[in-house]
């Protein structure tokens, strides 16, 4: 496990907007209490709570992947309308204690779903 540092910062924050995932022109999640996760230099992620994604679209996948910073993450894929998106969405269930605010969220793929809205 490392640590967010001055060499590799990590920063979570509320949003302070909505966010909508659309996927094959169903509202897969939409929130008002997601959060931005901005990770070095890498593009800004948003985490949004279970609670307010349509679980029902979305099957586990036997994938993972491991970060360092967050912890193991799982990975789902989206089925919509006869439409799917493989590995579209991944959670850290067990995010390490540094990153417990994103424990349980999920976070998706832009290129893997229509839009991710913020606004």
């Amino acid at each position: 496990m490392k640590l967010p540092g001055p060499d590799h910062p990590i920063t979570i924050t509320p949003t302070p907007r909505r966010v909508r995932v659309l996927f094959n022109g169903e509202v897969v999640a939409e929130t008002t209490r997601a959060l931005t996760l901005q990770e070095a230099s890498y593009p800004a992620v948003q985490y949004i709570p279970r609670e307010d994604a349509r679980m029902a679209l979305l099957a586990r996948t036997p994938r993972s992947t491991h970060c360092p910073y967050k912890g193991d993450a799982s990975y789902f894929t989206i089925a919509a309308g006869g439409r799917q998106a493989e590995n579209a969405v991944w959670s850290y269930e067990s995010a390490y204690p540094a990153m417990a605010e994103i424990e349980g969220h999920l976070a998706f793929y832009p290129d893997r779903v229509d839009a991710i809205e913020i606004g």
